[in-house]
């Protein structure tokens, strides 16, 4: 197994601005002829959601390969690239050249003749990796959330502009964004069907992930490696689950408002997950979020199994209600209609969108609207660990909240303790 000894976040960032400028020069898209070129991926990041996105991304458009692939981990790469070239055959390409680990993975990736990457590593490195992407003239597919601090979405932001500039698209897995019922749901909003929006909710119950990933360690895995085998309940890798999953609705929430909230006050805990497997991570928050003209958004969530099961979001309007779900819009007034999923896979229509934009040649770039929900998520994560209200701007512009560890190596790295309302700093 490659590693890199003793490489801080700021090394790594140092990294990623050298790969990007030895590619610099021809660091641009390549032009696509008669919109049916073979469009080369990569895949950095081979766990579970890097293996669902990579066969979604082959399965959505024609001329299409995977030819390269990176991991921390050797085990978690072979079993992916198995797994992909027993569902899709010949669409995977991956020779053993190509196929690297360790924790410059994503740099020796980059560095291969590909035309898009897809971006699945734990949230922490999206920043990182995204920048070095860009800057190496890569298309970017990147998994939500794409940051775990104020300081990472900063970063994202200012990525997707370099995007912008260099004719790169970029997409992000917020695939509720294309699930038919809520395209055509929050258009009615938008259009005025419920009037001004006065006020919302937005609610996700149960799930506890006890089941989740490698229960025990084993004898020769370091802090580091049995941190990252565990991520989902490490904060500094995930976010917490208010920030790695719940990002979908707080996603919503700012698409049907078209705005990013001005100011939250939160609250959480753990009372299940209290094991030292579960990390640092809590299983329950609820985070109250200001938008503009003081409109107030209820949010609750929780990750613990025997509870009542919800996912759903309602907007209070003027003229009348919206509730929204994995399955339908209902319109409630005046203007009442109701709107339901066509069984179109939204993980396959973003992976569409996105190649038909870059043989197309046509602006794409989620950067920045993804990176201000991630920062929607962590703000009221930041607020619930340690009680204090914050506002946008100073969260946006001034935190200087950075969860790196102090090195990239796989050695000693001490779980930080779980935070406490009123006793954690807000940084």
């Amino acid at each position: 197994m490659q590693t890199t000894p003793d490489l801080s976040r700021r090394d790594f960032m140092k990294a990623s601005a050298t790969l990007g400028a030895a590619t610099l020069a021809s660091g641009t898209s390549r032009m696509f002829a008669a919109g049916s070129d073979k469009v080369r991926i990569g895949l950095i990041g081979c766990g579970g959601r890097g293996t669902h996105d990579a066969t979604k991304c082959l399965n959505s458009s024609e001329n299409v390969e995977l030819v390269a692939m990176g991991d921390t981990f050797r085990d978690r790469l072979e079993s992916c690239r198995r797994r992909l070239k027993e569902e899709l055959g010949e669409k995977v390409k991956v020779t053993d050249d190509a196929c690297f680990s360790g924790f410059d993975a994503y740099k020796n990736v980059l560095a291969c003749d590909v035309d898009m990457v897809i971006l699945t590593t734990t949230p922490h490195w999206r920043p990182m990796q995204l920048k070095a992407a860009i800057e190496a003239g890569k298309h970017v597919f990147m998994e939500k959330p794409v940051a775990v601090d104020p300081i990472g979405v900063r970063s994202v932001i200012e990525s997707s502009e370099l995007a912008d500039k260099k004719g790169l698209t970029i997409v992000a897995g917020t695939q509720m964004r294309r699930i038919s019922h809520l395209v055509e749901g929050i258009k009615s909003i938008h259009d005025g069907a419920i009037g001004e929006l006065v006020g919302g909710q937005c609610v996700r119950l149960g799930g506890g992930m006890l089941d989740w990933g490698p229960k025990e360690r084993q004898p020769d895995w370091s802090d580091m490696e049995w941190q990252i085998r565990r991520w989902l309940f490490i904060t500094w890798l995930s976010g917490d689950f208010i920030v790695e999953m719940h990002v979908h609705n707080l996603d919503v929430m700012n698409w049907a408002f078209d705005a990013h909230p001005v100011q939250c006050i939160g609250m959480g805990g753990r009372q299940v997950r209290t094991g030292p497997e579960y990390g640092n991570c809590y299983d329950h928050f609820a985070v109250e979020y200001e938008y503009p003209n003081g409109v107030r958004v209820e949010y609750m969530g929780s990750q613990i199994d025997g509870v009542t099961n919800r996912n759903d979001q309602r907007f209070m309007g003027t003229k009348g209600r919206a509730y929204t779900d994995f399955g339908r819009v209902v319109i409630e007034g005046p203007n009442k209609a109701e709107y339901a999923w066509d069984s179109i896979d939204p993980c396959i229509t973003q992976h569409a969108d996105q190649i038909a934009a870059i043989r197309e040649g046509k602006r794409l770039n989620e950067g920045k609207r993804i990176a201000e929900s991630s920062l929607t998520a962590i703000m009221g994560r930041m607020s619930a660990y340690t009680g204090r209200a914050l506002k946008w701007d100073w969260a946006m512009n001034a935190s200087k909240l950075d969860l790196s560890p102090p090195k990239y190596e796989f050695g000693d790295l001490e779980t930080r303790p779980v935070a406490i309302p009123g006793q954690t700093k807000l940084i």
